[in-house]
């Protein structure tokens, strides 16, 4: 689906990533790994549009580019979630998830205002569809709820639920559990494997916990100081002495 080619990123005189390349395969959950500052976040980036690399290309569904800009990777069918949330914190859950669907929406904004006729009728398709990813995430309870007033590991399926709205081909999650308890994350980890095998969705995950990264990955890309360390099976990556000594460490 997607292939990373020599990728390099600086800034200024500092370099994020260094001659970068991997593939993310259809149908796949593909982990991207490494301590902090390894360029994890800075290859999401790149992927989605918002940083445009100074070397290397990036092929996507058989398109090969050095640049895109994050509105083309949206309408082609890259989501991504962040880090720190990301959300419209006076707007209610429903709404928040409603701003997913604005690339599927056809009538200008005129149209939308009138709520009148068809746009009734795609508007209320929208909301279909938004219902539907909130039974699938069960934040049911919270559908009209300022997202401002909940908790962070709520926040953060809210955030999972507007991306999904967009029904993406592949789906970039930057972190997903991050800040979660033991309970929220294994919450989590449940929704990103119905994902992607009920609904079909390709997802590249960077993720510190090594426990979900082992059970969740098909393969797994390890990053250090922007440069490519180790790919492979979660088995092959855990076992290479390289990534132990840079970031898994050893047992003591």
């Amino acid at each position: 689906m997607l292939e990373v080619r020599g990728i390099s990123l600086r800034f200024g005189r500092v370099q994020a990533i260094g001659n970068v390349s991997f593939d993310i395969r259809r149908g796949e959950i593909r982990s991207i790994i490494g301590p902090n500052g390894a360029g994890k976040t800075s290859m999401l980036n790149c992927i989605n549009g918002f940083y445009q690399p100074q070397e290397g290309t990036i092929s996507y569904l058989g398109k090969t580019r050095r640049a895109m800009r994050p509105h083309e990777a949206a309408r082609r069918g890259i989501a991504r979630t962040f880090q720190n949330v990301a959300l419209f914190k006076g707007m209610s859950t429903l709404d928040n998830i409603m701003t997913g669907r604005m690339m599927k929406m056809r009538s200008n904004l005129l149209a939308q205002a009138l709520y009148w006729g068809p746009n009734q009728r795609e508007e209320i398709e929208h909301r279909k569809r938004c219902e539907a990813i909130i039974d699938f995430l069960e934040i049911q309870a919270i559908r009209k709820t300022p997202v401002g007033r909940l908790p962070y590991g709520l926040q953060k399926r809210v955030e999972l639920a507007r991306a999904l709205a967009m029904e993406p081909t592949l789906l970039l999650l930057d972190e997903p559990m991050a800040g979660m308890n033991v309970e929220e994350k294994e919450d989590m980890c449940r929704f990103i494997l119905d994902a992607n095998e009920q609904l079909g969705t390709t997802i590249a995950l960077i993720e510190h916990d090594m426990g979900v990264v082992m059970d969740l990955s098909d393969r797994v890309v390890v990053l250090d100081h922007g440069e490519k360390l180790a790919d492979g099976t979660p088995a092959e990556v855990s076992a290479d002495q390289g990534v132990i000594d840079a970031y898994l460490g050893v047992a003591h």
